[in-house]
């Protein structure tokens, strides 16, 4: 398999972007190029090795991926976020696994919510956001009616479908992304602190009849360069963040899709995802967060009654 690796970066990384590129040449199946798509206004980080090409782009989450790849000769793309680590035979292991599955779209399980705490996942399953399941020997990762996704809670294999996963590190054709056109996503970096482009990626990928694969390894180890923005204001921004983004990828990936009755359990799902989440800000006396999550939902909704909205091509799904 030729392939070639695609970073997206601020530059901000550090030692962490160091490591990554070391690992990625260090793979039994190495990148015929490395192409690093940084924001523009940013400087090359100085942990570059000088065998990478850079290129400026607009900034964001979804900017920094939803581009043309006019710079990538090979059938396949390794996208990559700019803090991991990849095992030598990482790559190897990921190719293998399309091959095995015969899928179209392949990524590592980097976050494991299968092994979050036992109060963690009370707490997701009650607000409806993120419910573990019973392993049924063939779904990793499934989107939920209110948006949210559920998980295999005890996976016993390697490979699963899935309907989405996590965006920090991902392997499929060229030809196959770029049939997303997720630049029409480019809503989701409206935001300070951008939730919610992994899934929708993926499930767009879903939607549009492409096999999505999770392989639960830890062969590729998510290091997390973190973010400078302070703790509360960090949080509130989140909260805005997700809740907006919730509202709009309900909206048109979940209920504009539906047809009939099943629209009636849609609204149903979300009306108790946002109830939920009003009610524990307002047990817990967090009034500022209440109002973030009522601001959020209002300027969600004003955006889904927009013209820009409107204009968005409608998802229909070929599965």
């Amino acid at each position: 398999m030729e392939y070639t690796a695609v970073i997206r970066t601020l530059g901000k990384a550090g030692e962490k972007y160091r490591i990554l590129l070391d690992s990625l040449y260090s793979q039994t199946i190495p990148p015929k190029e490395v192409i690093v798509y940084i924001a523009k206004g940013y400087p090359v980080p100085k942990e570059a090795s000088g065998a990478e090409k850079y290129v400026y782009v607009s900034k964001g989450m979804v900017a920094q991926r939803a581009v043309r790849y006019d710079e990538v000769n090979t059938e396949y793309i390794l996208m990559l976020d700019d803090d991991l680590y990849l095992a030598e035979d990482a790559v190897e292991d990921m190719a293998g696994a399309l091959c095995e599955a015969d899928a179209d779209v392949v990524s590592p399980d980097v976050y494991a919510n299968h092994k979050r705490s036992r109060t963690g996942k009370m707490m997701m399953f009650l607000s409806g956001r993120m419910r573990p399941r019973r392993d049924d020997g063939k779904w990793g990762y499934k989107v939920m009616r209110d948006g949210g996704y559920s998980y295999n809670a005890s996976p016993s294999k390697k490979i699963y479908l899935s309907q989405t996963n996590a965006g920090a590190c991902c392997l499929c054709r060229k030809e196959d992304f770029l049939r997303l056109h997720f630049e029409d996503e480019l809503w989701l970096d409206e935001v300070s602190y951008p939730l919610g482009e992994d899934q929708t990626m993926y499930y767009k990928m879903y939607l549009s009849g492409l096999k999505v694969i999770t392989l639960y390894t830890d062969k590729v180890v998510h290091m997390d360069a973190g973010t400078s923005i302070p703790g509360t204001e960090k949080e509130k921004m989140m909260i805005y963040s997700d809740f907006r983004f919730k509202m709009i990828f309900w909206h048109r990936f979940i209920f504009l899709p539906d047809r009939g009755f099943s629209r009636i359990y849609d609204v149903m799902s979300i009306m108790y995802m946002l109830m939920f989440g009003f009610l524990v800000s307002a047990v817990k006396l967090r009034f500022d967060v209440l109002s973030v999550k009522f601001s959020s939902v209002r300027d969600a909704c004003r955006f889904i009654r927009g013209s820009r909205y409107r204009s968005l091509s409608r998802i229909s799904p070929e599965i």
